[in-house]
């Protein structure tokens, strides 16, 4: 009863946020305050879990979401972004273009959320394709590859980093696994994949390219833009490196593991960015935290999806069904990270929303980290991997590239779902490969 329970509430979750267009965070509460009343919860007590929930998911997440936006607005906004992407395009030349967008998308995407990327970087890359010549999916999929990897394996992003806290994971190991898993997967589905797709032809509505592009003057240097850009990228992985290198005594060790702490990582790249994409380029700080707010305000309903999605996860965990799915699945001879992958895909497939698939999967899946041994940060990027899988036409990603390059929804599908699923394919077998080795 408990399982259906669960699968009745997900169903719930669909019919609300995909058939009625309900706010997602409103959907989640309305969902975690059926699921505990059907499962007998006291009705305070479910209120109490709601609360519980979304006060545990958030105290830890908001530092990491809020400089994390900041950080992504002020490389945005500063130019960095198209510095980056004119330099790495220009270092490495028409024969070599695809590389050169996917080392662009990668860099750009750790920092920033993925529509602003998007948004961002996708005029960028109608102005490569129109100066070389070559096709637009040709240069566009291996960009939007990066991205989308990003977004769903790696820290700071949403919901990679509310599972590794919900799973109580190394935020350092999962970054550093995520970057192992992601990379072939990137190759795979960006730049190979894009080869295949010569018959589809893509076309830039005029509205939607970019209508100012910088100056090289009104830009910052690259050396700056790279540096600022995965700042807290490197800091997070020093400190893991030195965690393996130094005794956990040593004074370096505890100072590089406080800087390494993702909060003040983000912190130092915020304060840093400040500097090096503001105020060195001759903006006042009352400008630059201009730039700081607009980024904050950008998060707030994505925040607010997570907390619900917090909400749902501590009510399947106080009324037990979680330990009760945990117990139906002790004698599965089925790999966890199979099973949390999965899960996640299903509920991609019926949701739509990545974030929302993956945080509801961590749920549901929360008791097999600790009962199975299985390593928390493959859990994480297993999830992440199969919330990617099979965006189609309840997928908001699904539309933006479907009207920005101009297609069809069978070439749509063609090409963005099948890229789409492939990223989550690959970092599946990626997981399963490294988990042989952990």
């Amino acid at each position: 009863m408990p399982l259906l329970i669960v699968i009745g509430g997900i169903l719930l979750l669909f019919l609300l946020v995909a058939r009625f267009k309900l706010n997602a965070f409103i959907a989640f509460i309305i969902v975690s305050l059926m699921v505990g009343f059907a499962e007998g919860m006291p009705l305070e007590a479910l209120v109490a879990s709601v609360q519980n929930g979304i006060g545990s998911t958030l105290g830890f997440l908001i530092l990491i979401l809020g400089l994390g936006a900041m950080l992504g607005k002020l490389v945005a906004d500063s130019g960095a972004a198209q510095r980056i992407t004119t330099k790495l395009v220009g270092r490495f030349g028409k024969r070599y273009i695809q590389w050169a967008v996917v080392l662009t998308g990668f860099i750009v995407g750790i920092p920033m959320f993925y529509s602003v990327g998007f948004v961002i970087l996708v005029p960028l890359v109608f102005t490569v394709a129109a100066a070389t010549g070559l096709p637009l999916l040709y240069v566009g999929i291996p960009m939007l590859a990066s991205l989308s990897v990003t977004h769903g394996y790696l820290p700071p992003h949403p919901a990679p980093t509310a599972i590794s806290d919900m799973f109580g994971a190394d935020f350092g190991k999962t970054l550093v696994y995520g970057i192992i898993v992601a990379i072939p997967a990137i190759i795979v589905a960006g730049p190979l994949f894009a080869r295949t797709l010569g018959r589809i032809n893509a076309t830039p509505m005029k509205e939607f390219i970019n209508p100012r592009v910088l100056t090289d003057e009104e830009m910052p240097g690259t050396a700056v833009s790279i540096f600022t850009a995965l700042l807290p990228v490197l800091l997070i992985a020093l400190a893991t490196i030195c965690g393996y290198l130094l005794p956990e005594q040593h004074p370096a060790t505890q100072v590089i593991s406080f800087l390494g702490n993702p909060v003040i990582a983000m912190l130092i790249a915020v304060l840093v960015a400040i500097y090096t994409l503001g105020l060195a380029r001759g903006r006042s700080m009352k400008e630059v935290m201009g730039t700081v707010s607009e980024g904050v305000t950008g998060i707030t309903m994505v925040t607010l999806i997570i907390a619900g999605a917090g909400a749902l996860k501590q009510v399947l965990v106080d009324s037990g069904v979680s330990d009760y799915i945990a117990d139906l699945l002790k004698g599965s001879t089925i790999s966890p990270l199979i099973l949390a992958w999965g899960i996640a895909t299903a509920i991609r497939v019926c949701v739509g929303s990545a974030t929302v698939a993956g945080l509801t999967a961590a749920g549901i899946v929360l008791p097999l980290v600790h009962q199975s041994g299985v390593s928390p940060e493959l859990m994480v990027l297993a999830i992440g991997s199969g919330s990617l899988m099979l965006s189609h036409v309840n997928d908001s990603g699904f539309w933006l590239f479907k009207e920005y390059f101009n297609l069809s929804v069978n070439d749509t599908l063609r090409s963005w779902t099948v890229m789409e699923t492939t990223v989550g394919v690959m970092g599946l077998i990626g997981v399963l490969i490294l988990n042989t080795f952990i």
